[in-house]
């Protein structure tokens, strides 16, 4: 979607890798095995068997990213320049 030449879609030139970092810093892994029951968040997890699954498994990659704009909307739209989730109280 595009709006006065901006694009508004929120996972733009946000690889699987940066979202996967960011959800995990902010969750961590057991929060993260809980939303989406996928054994590489909950045995032995690490960002490269995640990341290999995800890119192979179209629907689980979907509901990593659903659970990223999910936190995005949560936490008030991050600005783009932000690397790190911070939870606001």
């Amino acid at each position: 979607m595009e709006i006065s030449g901006r694009i508004t879609d929120p996972l733009h030139g946000k690889t699987l890798e940066t979202i996967l970092n960011e959800l995990v810093a902010h969750y961590g892994w057991p929060y993260l095995g809980e939303c989406v029951r996928i054994n590489c968040f909950n045995i032995d997890p690490s960002i490269k068997s995640s990341l290999k699954f995800l890119r192979r498994t179209p629907w689980a990659r979907a509901k990593v990213e659903e659970l990223y704009v999910y936190s995005l909307d949560s936490l008030g739209n991050l600005p783009p320049e932000s690397n790190k989730l911070t939870v606001v109280q």
